[in-house]
């Protein structure tokens, strides 16, 4: 008997002590974390690049994991995913050194080890391709911000998604807007005779990614009609490229085009800075010719230089929230927000959005959600009209909604050398520089 109501006492005070949250647990449990794989180069020719594409991430996420009033977009209002119960984004970065096997056993640990729900990157077109395939493989979505190669959403991958435009998208821009030098449309520019603009001459580095720009760039000018002279395949992170430049400059050229990281960029400028190159126009592929070093290295030498990319800080003029982001990015890095760091920050909320549309973090709820997204523009700091991705046709899981800007390097009122727009036309924040007035 004693033990029977020892026995009751027993079970009575531990059913006290639950019903006051002590065992079972209470209905507001902690929030989850989300773990989100990022796999950038942060290290190696490309770390600056890095750089820019995790503080663009981890601005995001920042973002989303705190109420923000002042960032005008959907995810700095909740506190993490509301759809998940506020849950907690976390990132976990990986380098991948430019490496694409490097990267591909990296997204292994990730996925395997780690346990992300998916992954973000990786900058280099020839480390996101092998990424992608891991991803593919295990049924892991990948989000792809900066890698512009047209071959990676030509696959029929069903676990890949790309935000930014690619480089069809750009090189096209560049040829518009050729044209439209010719027709009088650039800012503070008369019509320029075509023949001053020609012939063109390109080099590319021989990676995948310069690989596709050069036979984009034969193809465009095909299309359009201008003369290619040269196009010429270098060696990435070469010693010297004084043979190339001499090459490049040898019909004389009047618009030159590149497609450089940004070790290979400042080098390429230098060369043609001491081989006294004087073309009316020289444009680089965004990559090196848009990277803080590239500006703090060259200095002067770079006013009149284009640059294609997906974000201008002057863009703020005419985009409230482009300003309120670029202000955050600039505090925390002391450098406006550019084409990595602006496209590595639409990732991670393109990656934010589609979790609440799924209110999971099941791959398969992830993956619908992704292929009925509609992130409107006005919520993006990149001057798109939102973000779609393409479900059907050659190019599945392309945002079909982005695209590109051509940049100028100018100096501003106080001496200052800074990006302004130059096209699309109606965007323009500032005359053109022309012709580039030389070394």
């Amino acid at each position: 008997m004693k033990s029977f109501w020892k026995t009751s006492l027993i079970v009575c005070v531990i059913a006290s002590f639950a019903l006051v949250g002590g065992i079972v647990p209470t209905a507001k449990a902690a929030p989850k974390v989300i773990k989100i794989g990022v796999i950038y180069p942060l290290t190696g020719p490309a770390a600056a690049a890095g750089r820019e594409l995790r503080a663009g991430a981890e601005l995001a996420a920042k973002i989303c994991n705190n109420v923000m009033p002042g960032i005008d977009m959907p995810m700095a209002k909740n506190a993490g995913i509301k759809a998940l119960g506020g849950a907690k984004i976390k990132l976990i970065f990986k380098d991948h050194q430019g490496n694409p096997q490097l990267g591909a056993d990296l997204a292994k640990q990730l996925i395997k080890d780690d346990h992300v729900v998916g992954i973000l990157g990786c900058y280099y077109s020839s480390v996101t391709k092998t990424v992608s395939a891991v991803c593919e493989r295990y049924g892991v979505p990948m989000i792809n911000g900066s890698s512009t190669s047209p071959a990676l959403t030509k696959r029929g991958f069903k676990w890949f998604w790309r935000t930014t435009p690619h480089d069809k998208y750009f090189t096209e821009d560049l040829f518009k807007f050729l044209v439209g030098l010719t027709q009088g449309k650039v800012k503070g520019v008369k019509p320029v005779p075509k023949s001053d603009l020609e012939p063109i001459v390109s080099a590319c580095e021989n990676t995948e990614w310069g690989s596709h720009v050069s036979g984009l760039i034969k193809t465009m000018a095909k299309k359009y009609h201008f003369k290619l002279a040269k196009s010429i395949l270098y060696a990435a992170k070469a010693p010297d490229l004084s043979a190339e430049v001499q090459s490049l400059i040898e019909p004389k050229p009047g618009t030159m085009l590149f497609a450089s990281y940004i070790s290979d960029a400042i080098l390429m400028v230098k060369t043609l800075k001491s081989m006294k190159a004087h073309p009316k126009i020289i444009w680089g592929q965004d990559a090196g010719f848009e990277k803080p070093e590239f500006r703090s290295t060259l200095k002067d030498n770079i006013v009149g230089v284009l640059t294609r990319t997906v974000f201008i800080p002057s863009i703020a003029k005419v985009k409230k929230v482009a300003g309120e982001v670029n202000a955050l990015y600039k505090k925390k890095t002391g450098h406006d927000l550019g084409g990595a760091s602006a496209r590595s920050f639409t990732g991670l909320q393109a990656w934010v959005a589609i979790l609440e549309k799924a209110g999971s973090t099941n791959p398969k709820a992830i993956q619908k959600a992704a292929n009925t997204i509609m992130i409107p523009g006005e919520y993006l700091v990149v001057p798109w009209k939102g973000i779609k991705f393409s479900t059907s046709g050659d190019e599945i899981g392309q945002n079909v909604l982005g695209s590109g800007m051509i940049g100028q390097y100018q100096k501003d009122a106080s001496g200052n050398i800074v990006l302004q727009a130059v096209y699309p036309f109606e965007l323009a924040t500032a005359k053109m520089i022309y012709p580039f007035k030389g070394f």
